[in-house]
């Protein structure tokens, strides 16, 4: 079952390219018949997920409810080892839900179709390997797939700097990627026999006792999941990606691609260099909450809706560091770590589910009127009141509203960060105080207040140019107009646009109002991984 999930993507992306590219109906058809059956196969795991009560857990072992094994490069101790448990899962289900949801959006695309929908297919396949990789070599393969395709996808299909915005992705996620390699190496060296695979490492805990070289582990570790969480200071790619990609790319990039770091941290970073990781467990967390409030302040000052979205995703994403970084902490108590990592793996589905959605949201107005300028918006709620209402619910999510997954997931984390360090939990606040500011000043003045106006002499724009849209009363040049203007209507979301956007609002909504469920799977991971391997835990 985790085979056929994770390469279903890739056998219908081989399929697509020996259609003929003027067939662009039937390549799309496959496309998604492949993702969706990929997302059919996530949904029998995430359901098949064992309940694992306390006398059940074995120390050390894998406690995995799907597992598949065979022979690789036996030579280096390398096997096809893919398991699936409570902490994979939710994120295998994400990804594949989200690949759908992508090719769902870019439905109406036109430009060399048989790559772009198969370059999303292989992006999905290296995900879904990640998440299922239950060996190093294999986990560092899948890595590198899930990072070329959105290389190309950012490069060919992007905005005017999208060379730029590539090379720039490419050459710091590599960068990372190499970083965690060779700490793979040493971690395969250093183990006895050795091995690639990632239960037998964690049992054997090779750097246990040795300081020097546990330090040097994880900090190759972490420059890898760093940079593609991404946390402060390794965040400067994201923004340019973000805004230079096209936007089912960008769903894909925020909602999939950066959970590769947080995953890392918990499945690899945590259990392998414990004592390391105890010991630089404050620094840690002082990075999180630097990528907890500098997103949202560089978020709150933005005038482009999607560098806004993009910036807001280096705050939500600090949370998740934040909860690893607490989890870390030997000495404290193992129910306030277990709370605050529960939330760390949390926040990555909400995350995944509520940012996925706010750039689909940039996408349809973008669609629209070519811009992205917050202030060539206003009175939305009049002109488009269904996207409005989905819009307000995402931005409520995301600013962490009861009722709603981005709160049980901040909550959890700031409760175990509280029991653990007053002062860290206190820091979060402020820069959870700066995200409401933030959503709720661009709902004002994005969906509030009189519909925009557009100049009759220049009528809507054409695609590619700037806009025609302007604030009420003013002209392109800040002038005040008396004649000629217009109120704007746009056109109301479509039905393509409503069956991508409509899941993940459905979603978020779902695990706000009941938690307890995915939860509960996630804390049956968590007690057998990384806790029961970690001193004090």
């Amino acid at each position: 079952m985790i085979t056929l999930t994770v390469f279903v993507p890739l056998a219908a992306g081989l399929i697509i390219l020996f259609l003929p590219s003027v067939r662009s109906g039937l390549i799309k058809s496959v496309a998604l018949a492949g993702s969706l059956l990929s997302l059919a196969g996530s949904v029998v795991l995430l359901f098949g997920i064992t309940p694992t009560s306390s006398t059940a857990i074995t120390p050390g072992a894998n406690n995995l409810s799907f597992e598949e094994r065979a022979d690789w490069i036996p030579s280096l101790g390398a096997s096809y080892h893919m398991g699936v448990d409570g902490l994979s899962a939710p994120l295998i289900a994400l990804s594949a839900l989200l690949t759908v949801v992508s090719l769902v959006f870019s439905w109406s695309h036109r430009e060399r179709v048989k790559e772009y929908f198969f370059l999303f297919l292989l992006l999905d396949t290296g995900l879904l390997g990640v998440f299922a990789a239950q060996d190093l070599l294999l986990f560092y393969l899948f890595f590198e797939v899930a990072l070329v395709p959105m290389y190309f996808i950012i490069g060919v299909w992007g905005g005017e700097r999208r060379i730029y915005a590539a090379l720039k992705f490419f050459l710091y996620t590599r960068v990372g990627s190499l970083a965690m390699l060779l700490s793979f190496l040493a971690l395969y060296l250093s183990t006895s026999p050795r091995t690639f695979d990632l239960p037998a490492i964690v049992k054997a805990q090779p750097f246990a006792g040795n300081f020097v070289g546990g330090s040097f582990v994880l900090l190759g570790l972490f420059l890898g999941f760093a940079i593609k969480l991404p946390s402060f200071p390794f965040h400067s790619w994201l923004p340019d990606a973000h805004v230079e990609a096209p936007t089912a790319g960008s769903v894909m990039l925020a909602g999939a691609l950066l959970k590769l770091g947080g995953y890392g941290f918990i499945r690899i970073a945590l259990p392998v260099v414990p004592e390391a990781f105890n010991s630089y467990a404050v620094p840690i967390i002082v990075i999180a909450l630097i990528s907890i409030i500098y997103g949202a302040a560089v978020a709150l000052v933005q005038t482009d809706f999607k560098k806004l979205v993009a910036f807001s995703s280096i705050n939500h994403m600090g949370y998740v560091l934040l909860g690893i970084g607490v989890a870390g902490v030997s000495q404290a108590s193992a129910a306030n770590r277990l709370t605050a990592l529960n939330g760390a793996a949390l926040q990555m589905v909400s995350h995944g589910l509520l940012t996925g959605g706010l750039f689909l949201l940039v996408g349809i107005l973008y669609d629209r009127t070519h811009t992205r300028q917050i202030a060539a918006y206003q009175g939305l709620w009049q002109t488009m009141p269904v996207y409005s209402v989905l819009a307000a619910i995402i931005f409520f999510g995301s600013l962490g509203l009861p009722t709603l997954s981005g709160f049980v997931a901040e909550f959890q984390v700031l409760l175990g960060t509280l029991g653990v360090y007053p002062w860290a939990a206190a820091l979060a606040l402020v820069g959870l105080i700066i995200t409401t500011a933030m959503f709720l000043w661009t709902l004002q003045r994005m969906f509030l207040g009189k519909p925009a106006v557009v100049d009759e002499r220049t009528s809507v724009p054409e695609p590619g140019q700037a806009t025609a849209i302007m604030p009420l009363g003013k002209d392109v040049n800040n002038k005040t107009v008396k004649a000629s203007l217009t109120p704007h209507f746009l056109p109301e979301i479509n039905r393509r646009e409503l069956t991508a956007l409509v899941p993940l609002v459905a979603l978020a909504l779902l695990i706000g109002i009941f938690p307890g469920p995915l939860v509960s799977v996630i804390n049956d991971a968590l007690k057998v991984l990384p806790f029961r391997v970690l001193a004090g835990g």
